[in-house]
C-alpha cells in the first residue's frame, strides 16, 4: 500500500496502536448454499441498490419464470451476517447486508454470498469502510481488469483486497458511531419524506378536482365558487429585454434541473452585460417563468416563480401579476400534478429533440380555476411556509451528509 499512514487522522481516546494490513478474507467468507429451481415451486428475488442503497426484496416468480436453475439461497440461519454484492455493479455501491427478510431468497451466481466473522471485523466498521475512497481504490479500482466492456469484480478478487483495521474493539467504537449518525440521518431523511407527502396531500386538497367548484379543504372566510379562466386572460407577458451595458453585472438565471426541488430557480452566476445577453428577458422576483424544455417528471416543462431578480434565457417564457391573477398561486396550482397534467398536455405538440414547441403566448392557453385575490395569496403563503420548512430539513439533512462525509475521509485510512 503507497500510503503510509497506519493511523487515521481523527480517534477516539485511548486508541494510540496502529492500525495493521489485513486482507478482507480473514474476515469474510464466501459460502453457497446451492438451489436447483424447481417448476412448479415459488421463489423470491432480491435486488441490490447502489449507492449502498441496501437490500431489497423485488418480489417472487414461479420456477418456470426463471431462466437459470442453478441458483444460491441467502442462508440467515446459518449464516446470521451475510453481505451481499453485485460483481457487476458493486464499483457503484451495489453492495450491502442482507436482512431477516432477505432470508431463503435466491440469487445468481453474479451476486455472491459472504458471511461476516464478527470475531475479526465489526459489521459497522465494514459498512462504513465499504463507502470511503481507500477501500474503493483498493478494493475496486485495484481489481478492475482492463480491455472488459463491462466493469465486474470477482469475489475472489474483492477478498483479497488487503486494508488497514484497527482492533476489534476500536472497530465496534468506529462502527457504532456512524451507526448513529445513519440513524440521525435516516430520521432527518424520514421527516423530509412526510413533509413532501403532506405538501402532495395538501396540493390534491386545497384545489378542486373533478369539475368541483370548490376544494375539499379551505381557509376560514372564503366560501365563493372558483372561477375557470385562461390564463391568457389573467396574466400579462413579459417582454423585458436585457439592455446592454458597456460596464457592469448582471445575474443569469436558470431552471434547476431537478423538478422535486423547492428552490427551483437557480443563480447560475454572474456575468457581464452586453451583446451577446441582449436578448435575455429581465426576470423580477415574484414574476413566472415557464421552461418549455422537457425535464425529468415534467415532460412539458414547468411553471416556476422567480424569487430573486436577474435575467434568464429567451427560451424561457417571463410573466407578470394583474389584479386576476397572483403569479406565485398559478405556480402552486400547477405543482400539483394531476392539474399541470391537464393544463400542459392538450397545449403541446413535440418539435425538436429535447425543446418543446410552444409559444410563450401558447402556454397561456390553458384553463385554470381560480379563487379572490386574497384566497390566492393566502394559499400561496400557506405552501410557501411549507416549502420553507421543506428546504430547512433539507438543509439539515445535507448538512449531516456532509458532516458524514467529513468523517469518513478522517477515521478511515
Amino acid at each position: 500500500m503507497k500510503d503510509e499512514r497506519k493511523a487515521p487522522k481523527l480517534r477516539f481516546k485511548g486508541f494510540t496502536d496502529d492500525w495493521e494490513e489485513r486482507k478482507l478474507s480473514s474476515g469474510l467468507r464466501e459460502y453457497t448454499d446451492r438451489v436447483i429451481v424447481e417448476d412448479d415451486k415459488e421463489y423470491y428475488q432480491i435486488s441490490v441498490r447502489n449507492n449502498f442503497g441496501g437490500i431489497t426484496l423485488r418480489g417472487s416468480k414461479m420456477g418456470n419464470k426463471i431462466g437459470r436453475k442453478r441458483q444460491a439461497k441467502i442462508n440467515l440461519t446459518k449464516y446470521p451476517q451475510t453481505l451481499i454484492f453485485t460483481r457487476q455493479t458493486v464499483e457503484q455501491g451495489g453492495i450491502g447486508w442482507a436482512d431477516k427478510y432477505c432470508d431463503g431468497a435466491i440469487v445468481t451466481e453474479n451476486m455472491p454470498t459472504i458471511s461476516l466473522d464478527t470475531s475479526v471485523f465489526s459489521k459497522y466498521f465494514l459498512t462504513n469502510l465499504f463507502q470511503t475512497r481507500i477501500f474503493y481504490k483498493n478494493a475496486i479500482l485495484d481489481n478492475i481488469e482492463g480491455g472488459s466492456a463491462q466493469i465486474a469484480i470477482h469475489e475472489s478478487k474483492f477478498l483479497s483486497s488487503t486494508l488497514l483495521f484497527p482492533n476489534l474493539d476500536e472497530q465496534e467504537k468506529i462502527g457504532q458511531f456512524f451507526k448513529q449518525l445513519d440513524d440521525t440521518i435516516a430520521l432527518h431523511q424520514r421527516k423530509l419524506d412526510l413533509l413532501k407527502e403532506q405538501k402532495k396531500g395538501y396540493l390534491q386538497k386545497m384545489f378542486p378536482k373533478n369539475g368541483a367548484k370548490v376544494p375539499e379543504l379551505r381557509f376560514a372566510g372564503f366560501a365563493d365558487d372558483w372561477e375557470e379562466r385562461k390564463l391568457k386572460d389573467v396574466l400579462d407577458i413579459s417582454k423585458t429585454k436585457n439592455k446592454a451595458q458597456q460596464y457592469g453585472k448582471v445575474d443569469v438565471l436558470s431552471v434547476s434541473r431537478e423538478v422535486g426541488t423547492v428552490n427551483q430557480i437557480k443563480h447560475q452566476g454572474r456575468s457581464f452585460a452586453g451583446s451577446d445577453l441582449s436578448n435575455y428577458k429581465v426576470v423580477q422576483g415574484g414574476e413566472l417563468i415557464y421552461t418549455k424544455s422537457p425535464l425529468k417528471g415534467a415532460p412539458y416543462g414547468i411553471f416556476q416563480v422567480a424569487t430573486i431578480k436577474g435575467i434568464i434565457s429567451p427560451l424561457y417564457a417571463v410573466y407578470t401579476s394583474t389584479d386576476k391573477a397572483y403569479t406565485p398561486f398559478v405556480a402552486t396550482a400547477l405543482k400539483n400534478d394531476n392539474i399541470a397534467t391537464h393544463y400542459l398536455t392538450p397545449l403541446v405538440t413535440k418539435g425538436a429533440k429535447n425543446t418543446i414547441n410552444v409559444t410563450d403566448e401558447g402556454a397561456l392557453e390553458g384553463k385554470l380555476q381560480f379563487p379572490s385575490i386574497l384566497e390566492q395569496k393566502q394559499i400561496f403563503i400557506f405552501f410557501k411556509q411549507l416549502d420553507d420548512t421543506i428546504a430547512l430539513h433539507q438543509r439539515k439533512l445535507e448538512k449531516l451528509q456532509e458532516l458524514k462525509k467529513g468523517y469518513l475521509q478522517k477515521m478511515f485510512c
